[in-house]
């Protein structure tokens, strides 16, 4: 998207309408629909993009796939979209929209990955420790399986990064015996 500013000024206004109408859990939960359809589907994400497929068609193709999945507001969203020529925007104006409500549920995003499927158990015991040594409310817990990690895990929330990996170890092992800092120690 050439301006990150239009998604946020869409999504503060979705926001403003959603709220005027008591309609913003739905709304939410809409967008992450939206978000989730966008990310997931080439072909949907093509079509947004298409210069050459005329917007009544988009419209058309938009509405026969989010009819009956999402509420009026949002619907009438997307046609205003197509009809402003900003539907290639769509993914990114969802993705705003859900920061901004997160922002203002103080909801915080944390990423976990690690290299094997955790129990819901240390899920929650790590929920449970980031509420507490943080003081923070509500979380919203992402986790990733990533075996090139071989063990460990990466934390990622509020732009901090713990990277407690067996791969960053060994790349500071590895780094370490590169620059030879051993040799002058020895002496």
């Amino acid at each position: 998207m050439q301006n990150p500013r239009l998604a946020h000024r869409y999504a503060k206004s979705l926001i403003d309408i959603a709220i005027e109408k008591n309609q913003l859990e739905n709304v939410y939960t809409d967008m992450k629909y939206m978000h989730a359809l966008c990310s997931q589907s080439k072909d949907f994400s093509n079509l947004l993009k298409s210069p050459i497929i005329k917007a009544g068609k988009k419209d058309t193709i938009i509405n026969a796939v989010i009819e009956g999945k999402v509420n009026d507001i949002t619907k009438l969203f997307t046609k205003l979209l197509v009809t402003k020529g900003r539907e290639s925007s769509l993914p990114e104006i969802a993705n705003a929209f859900i920061e901004e409500y997160n922002a203002m549920k103080g909801i915080h995003k944390v990423s976990l990955t690690t290299a094997i499927e955790i129990s819901e158990a240390t899920k929650n015991a790590i929920e449970q420790r980031i509420k507490r040594e943080r003081n923070i409310e509500h979380i919203e817990l992402t986790t990733i399986v990533n075996k090139d990690i071989i063990g460990g895990f990466i934390l990622e929330f509020d732009n901090n990064l713990v990277d407690a990996s067996i791969v960053r170890d060994l790349r500071d092992v590895k780094k370490q015996f590169a620059q030879n800092i051993f040799i002058p120690n020895i002496r």
